[in-house]
């Protein structure tokens, strides 16, 4: 399997390493597979049966067909060791829980994948892993790199918009793990890194790459677990073709679940559930994209203005307006809406829901989906907007409680691309 960027119309193809620590391609674009493989979906339920590896593993052989068997297995199997679950709330309320991995949120699922491939496929030297974060992203990298042999990660992230748990599962494990807290917005973060992609000059000294969802190794594994979901839910429900409600930010989890649906998973169609940062809901609308500063919510890793996987969604339909309408409907709603379904879910469930899984709840209640929707935070990571909305906090993993005790290390930057050029050409 070889990829091509999003803006070349001709397809040139690059090998799965290069495009990989390219990050972003030459042109700006993103990198899509030069083939999107079909797969056998009554294989894909056995083996989801048996364990979500067993299943990952045969999605992940027809994607990476070039790299041997035997690592690819090791790759999977030590990336996914930890459990996903389908949550039915009642007979027609169910959601996916993407939150059981090392940090708590479903980027670990992108993170451990793209972490284990990268040591992998690194024969080059040293290779600094640079990644804007709104929240949960940062965390999933670090933890997903950390110990990676001939590997440095440097996260931006917005200094005091992000929770402080999140925080300090960034800034507390040291080693190769480099925090920077940018003054300003994750808009900032995101534009600071892609200029240093941009950067030839600096590319030619640094090695770089990202390990956001713009990267191919952290955005085709999100795929995977859409699998899972809809293999959970058929067996649970007996039907078939669910629409499946993403909470969504950069848009990386959603296109995710669109190539799914491009390989052979059969789901009727998504609802792009986002907070106030609505510039996709609007655009469905619309039909005009808006990018514009992001704005500060409680479900803050979705406060995205300009989600860079919008370009990878509409090369997905062929840049058909109409074609994304027929298969993604939006939704949009406030912070006093999201506090009020997390109060809701408690009191008719007893469950606690983080920000951004509740945005997936008001989604599927408003459109009345028969399907589930995904949840990609624990609450834990969110106590006191659970005990502001609902009257408890959950407790916390022992992973989560370790980190809030540990010092916090992290260097302050401004939001200039000129001190972040300066600082990777110091470091």
């Amino acid at each position: 399997m070889k990829y091509f960027s999003t803006r070349d119309n001709e397809r040139a193809l690059t090998s799965l390493a290069d495009a990989a620590f390219m990050g972003l391609a030459a042109d700006g674009g993103l990198f899509l597979p030069e083939r999107v493989p079909q797969v056998d979906m009554k294989r894909v339920e056995v083996l989801a049966a048996k364990s979500y590896a067993d299943m990952a593993l045969y999605l992940a052989q027809t994607l990476f067909d070039d790299v041997a068997a035997e690592d690819l297995e090791r790759v999977v199997r030590s990336a996914y060791d930890f459990p996903i679950e389908l949550r039915s709330l009642d007979a027609q309320t169910h959601t996916l829980e993407l939150f059981h991995g090392p940090t708590h949120a479903f980027k670990d699922f992108g993170a451990r994948f793209m972490g284990q491939m990268t040591g992998l496929l690194n024969k080059e030297g040293e290779l600094v892993i640079l990644t804007a974060t709104s929240g949960d992203t940062g965390s999933a990298v670090a933890h997903g790199f950390y110990g990676v042999e001939g590997v440095r990660v440097v996260i931006l992230y917005p200094d005091g918009k992000v929770s402080p748990l999140q925080e300090a599962q960034m800034t507390t494990l040291g080693g190769n793990i480099i925090p920077l807290k940018v003054r300003g917005t994750f808009d900032d973060c995101q534009r600071m890194v892609k200029s240093m992609f941009r950067d030839a000059a600096l590319r030619e000294k640094v090695r770089i790459t990202s390990a956001n969802s713009i990267n191919l190794l952290r955005w085709l594994p999100q795929s995977f677990y859409y699998f899972y979901g809809y293999s959970e839910w058929k067996r649970r429900t007996g039907r078939d073709n669910p629409t499946v409600v993403v909470p969504s930010g950069n848009y990386g989890n959603l296109t995710a679940g669109m190539f799914a649906r491009r390989m052979g998973l059969p789901i009727k169609d998504f609802v792009a559930a986002s907070n106030a940062n609505d510039v996709v809901p609007e655009f469905l609308q619309s039909e005009e994209y808006r990018p514009r500063a992001s704005v500060q919510t409680v479900a803050n890793a979705m406060d995205v203005g300009d989600p860079s996987n919008f370009e990878r969604m509409m090369s997905l339909v062929g840049g058909d307006v109409q074609a994304l309408k027929a298969e993604l409907r939006g939704f949009s709603c406030s912070d006093q809406q999201i506090e009020q379904a997390i109060a809701e879910i408690y009191k008719k469930y007893g469950y606690l829901s983080d920000p951004h899984s509740a945005v997936g709840y008001l989604a599927a209640k408003h459109y009345d989906v028969d399907g589930f929707y995904l949840s990609t935070a624990h609450a834990a990571k969110f106590g006191e907007v659970t005990l502001r909305a609902a009257g408890a906090e959950p407790e916390l993993p022992q992973s989560l409680a370790e980190a809030v005790g540990k010092p916090r290390v992290a260097t302050p930057i401004e939001a200039e691309e000129a001190d972040l050029k300066e600082f990777l050409l110091k470091m």
